[in-house]
């Protein structure tokens, strides 16, 4: 099966609670449970930014629903395309509060492919290396 990732970011429209947003995140779990997919959002209070993985018709019906939905506006996808193996198996959907900081780092940082570098770095650089080592300390042991 070959594998695709897609990443974007977009403006939250209106207030948003803990409780909305896990409701929000349940249902998209559920979701891709169905289409096999998995992924992560990470939420600063005005932004989101997704990063989605899995079959390609997974990742594209997933992304439909992205699109359709009144959650957020001003939808820029960052990247998207094929994947070797998955980089964050281990949540079919997971929201995390993060810094604005932070969402504008991953954001802003080099999305030309979702291939991680083995080389250990001090700082991340490409977009992936900012993302998976925001995520790190939240990962399931």
């Amino acid at each position: 099966m070959s594998l695709r990732a897609l990443a974007y970011v977009s403006h939250v429209v209106g207030p948003w609670d803990r409780m909305s947003l896990d409701g929000l995140i349940a249902k998209a779990a559920d979701f891709n449970s169905e289409a096999d997919v998995t992924g992560v959002l990470l939420f600063d209070g005005h932004r989101f930014l997704q990063y989605l993985e899995g079959p390609e018709e997974g990742v594209d019906a997933a992304y439909h629903r992205v699109c359709i939905s009144t959650s957020h506006s001003d939808l820029i996808v960052l990247s998207q395309g094929p994947l070797a193996r998955r980089l964050v198996p281990y949540w079919r959907m997971h929201w995390l509060l993060a810094d604005p900081g932070q969402v504008r780092n991953v954001a802003h940082a080099d999305w030309m492919g979702f291939i991680r570098s083995e080389r250990r770095r001090e700082r991340p650089r490409s977009a992936m290396e900012h993302l998976l080592s925001y995520l790190n300390p939240h990962v399931p042991a």
